[in-house]
Order: C-alpha cells, then structure tokens, then sequence
C-alpha cells in the first residue's frame, strides 16, 4: 500500500456557538474516525450551542486544514468551511473547548491566525468578515480571551494584555472599542475575573484585588462602576475557592455559593449591594452544604445541597425560612446525590439515586410529593446511566442504557408511559455512544455510532423514523477527498 493510500485518522470537535452565561466552556469530547479528508462533525457540547439566526457554527478538522471555523444551515448543502484562519494544517483553535459568543448577531470567538497568538475574533458567516478584533497581547503572545459574556449588546470578557495581567475587557466587535475596562489587581498581577454573568444587565463575577481575596464584584462597563460588592469573608480570606461559584439569576437576584469563614461554604444571595449581599441560611451548621446544580424553575431556586448527612433536592425563595430540603429521595447515609439539574416547562428533570431502583430519571415540581421517580429505566437496583437531559420544545431527550439495548437516545414528558426509548441506533446491546444532545431551533442534533458509519452527526425529531443520520460535511476546498 502507498503511503498515500491510507486514510487519515482524524479528530474532529463538533459544538455550537457558546452563549457564555458562566465563564468557563467545557472541554469538548474527542473521537477519532477512519475517514478521508471530509470534515465530520464528530461532537457536541449542548451546554456550549446557539444558533444565530440561521446559521449553526461549529469546528471541524481536516488534515489540510486543522481545526477551523465551519457553518451549517442544517440542509444537506449547506455546511462549509467559513475560513482557514490559521493558514495549512495548522489549527485556529486548540485542544481546549473555544469560546464563542453572539453578541449582536455576530459571532465572537478567540482563536489564533499563527502570528498573533489566541486572540479576539468576530464572524458574520463569511470569509471576509471573519477577522481578528484586536491583538491585545501584541506579537505571538496569547491574550488568553476567556469567558465571553455579552451584556446588553456589549461583550465582556477576560484577557492579559502582556502588561496588566489577566483583567476584566470589553468589546463592541471593533478594535477600538476593544479595551481595558478595569485593572483591579493593579500592576501585572492578575485578578482572574471569573464567572462572568450577566443578572439583568449587570455583570457580576468573581476577582481578586489582592486586598480582599477572591471576593463578589459588578460592573457596568466603567472603570468607576467596577467596583467590589461584598468582602464576603473579611481580610485577605478569599470566599470562592477554586470551585465555581454556581451563580444562578432567579428573577434578578443573584444566587451563589460561598464560605465567609465562619458558616463554612453555605447558600448566598445578593441584589448588587453591599447589605442586600447575605447568607441565605445555613443549611449544613459548622460544615458545607456545597450547594450546587443551582437552577431556575418557575422564579423558585432550586440545587443540590448536604445538611451534612445526606446530598438531597434543595428549593429556596430567598428565605431561610423558605429555604428547604424538597425530599428525603435515598433515605440514610450519603443521599440520593442529584445530578444534571434541568428544567423542562417547569418542571425539574434530575438524575438520583436510591437503593431500590439505583441511579435513575427523576422529576419534582417543587414539593415533595411531587418528586418521584419518573421510569425505572434499568429495572431493579442497576444503575441507567441517564446523562445529558436536554430540554427540545417542551419534551426531555438524554441518554439511557436499560439493560438490554445497550446506552441509547430516550425521550420523557415526565411520566412513565411517555419515557420511551426513541431508537436503537446500534441495534442489539451495542453502544450507539449518542452524546453532546443540542436543540438547534427546536431539532434534536447529537453524535452516534450506528456501528456501522461509525460516530457521525444524527438528528431526531423525538419518532423512531424521524431519528435519522445526517449528512456528512463536504471536503474543505482544495483539500483532497481521497487517498491518490
């Protein structure tokens, strides 16, 4: 065989443009496949998606032209290659999740030309709107753009510019109007803004000014407006250890998870003021309740916390007195551990656990008669494994394995007989391995393994024969399609 006979085994990453309402993009899942030089999406992270206007952005990698910006209008036709923006095999973008943004209906990403380091970018879908912003860290270095927020048409994000360290920045897509918004760990040292959010058009994030710690602060886009809310924890004691914050907005407060030293890590609140900035109530007395999953369902707050005893479903109105354990779902030690908190037409989808039905699909609308078991889908104390609980039009799809076909596509409305698998896409106990769920304008997309294709880009319309393979991407142009 000639050495340009053998196919090219090539490591695709599919996702959406990131709406960066947290300041950390997940790191994307990397498969390889035996395949020519077409780009195949191979997956998506439906945390990290948006669709601006028609237009679906995503990377793809061929061996000509590494990893790069691609675009789809979810038609057999139309997906292309927006621009090579590191010029040859070399890849715009690295191995960690990028960031995108829309922020206008522009898109806004960080990548790297090969000459200027990972910087700002913006795209209007096309080749010659798909430029650099601003070289903030000038020359090769990477400015390390990170946590791309948009508030009120204005991005906001975290850079270090060679000088000032890594400070909060923001853009209006132009290089002049790219700038410095304030250096709050003056000099070159960093305050590592982090968990930018944006609570009705206030930006609130985490950052340390070297005096206090990592501490709450807001801006409204001034340096003067930058300002600390609360030294949460008094002195240089930080309240947010390296663990994110878990900022959730519930009809304009702030709620969050921090420690001040004293209650331990407990659940906060905070309008944007220093005395509206207060603990909640301390659920776990002399420990942690680590709050965390913290979701908005209908106004209500709703995460998972320890009393310290067990990790159980939590709701809170902001009060203490209303702040309260929903159900005891795993009676005894350890809890029924709530994971993938997602909310559905109101209603709380989870994952839990208990010693009769092991780890299963929840749901709760709050009360504790109202938190069940939705199916016990892997009969008996065997776990299913659902992960990846995706609101698409009302209906909830994820992942599921009952025991017999093997991890598949599932769908639920919450009750046990509308809890169906949707198909066997690798028939028999395979793994179809379907992940990244992501609804692009109310289209279920995901990637799956029919152990036939190979992982390729599927899409489902909830109906077994609406759950279809969709179509591979055409090669880049100029790039070859076939070993010669």
């Amino acid at each position: 065989m000639r050495p340009f006979d053998v196919k090219l085994l090539v490591a695709v990453t599919f996702m959406s443009v990131l709406v960066a309402a947290s300041g950390v993009a997940q790191a994307p899942a990397f498969l390889v496949k035996d395949i020519t030089d077409a780009p195949v999406p191979i997956s998506l992270q439906s945390a990290e998606s948006v669709t601006i206007g028609a237009t679906t952005f995503f990377l793809a990698s061929t061996r000509a032209t590494g990893r790069e910006l691609w675009k789809t209008d979810g038609s057999e036709a139309g997906g292309a290659l927006v621009k090579d923006i590191r010029p040859g095999s070399g890849s715009a973008f690295s191995s960690a999740a990028a960031e995108f943004a829309n922020v206008n209906g522009t898109l806004l990403f960080t990548a790297t030309d090969g000459t200027h380091g990972r910087e700002l970018w913006k795209s209007d879908g096309t080749e010659a709107g798909t430029v650099l912003v601003k070289d903030i860290n000038p020359g090769p270095g990477d400015s390390s753009a990170q946590g791309l927020t948009s508030v009120n048409g204005t991005l906001f994000f975290t850079a270090d510019d060679g000088v000032n360290g890594l400070e909060l920045w923001k853009s209006d897509g132009t290089e002049a109007g790219t700038v410095l918004v304030k250096d709050i760990y003056p000099g070159d040292g960093s305050s590592d803004p982090y968990d930018l959010t944006n609570v009705n058009g206030t930006l609130f994030f985490t950052a340390d000014d070297g005096v206090a710690g990592t501490e709450l602060w807001k801006s409204d886009g001034t340096e003067a407006g930058t300002v600390l809310v609360k030294d949460i924890r008094p002195g240089s004691g930080s309240a947010f250890s390296s663990a994110a914050a878990e900022f959730a907005n519930v009809n304009g407060t702030l709620f969050f998870a921090a420690d001040d030293g004293i209650h331990g890590r407990e659940l906060w609140k905070s309008d944007g003021t220093e005395d509206g900035t207060v603990m909640v109530t301390d659920i776990n007395p002399g420990g942690d309740s680590a709050p965390t999953k913290l979701v908005n369902a209908n106004g209500t707050l709703v995460f998972a916390a320890s009393d310290g005893t067990r990790v159980e479903l939590w709701k809170s109105d902001g009060t203490g007195a209303g702040t309260v354990r929903v159900r005891n779902a795993n009676p005894g030690s350890g809890g029924s551990a709530p994971e993938d908190l997602t909310t559905v037409n109101g209603t709380v989808f989870f994952t839990a656990f208990d010693t009769v039905s092991g780890g299963e699909l929840w749901k709760s609308d709050g009360t504790e008669a109202g938190t069940v078991l939705v199916r016990d889908i892997h009969p008996g104390p065997g776990d299913s494994s659902a992960q990846g609980l995706t609101s698409v039009n009302g209906t909830l799809f994820f992942t599921a394995d009952d025991g017999v076909n093997g991890p598949e596509l599932w769908k639920s409305d919450g009750t046990e007989a509308g809890t169906v698998l949707v198909k066997d896409i690798n028939p028999g106990p395979g793994d179809s391995s379907a992940q990244g769920l992501t609804s692009v304008n109310g289209t279920l997309f995901f990637t799956a393994d029919d152990g036939v294709t190979g992982t390729e880009l599927w899409k489902s319309d909830g109906t077994e024969g609406g759950t279809v393979l969709g179509k591979t991407l055409p090669p880049a142009p100029g790039t070859r399609t076939s070993g010669l």
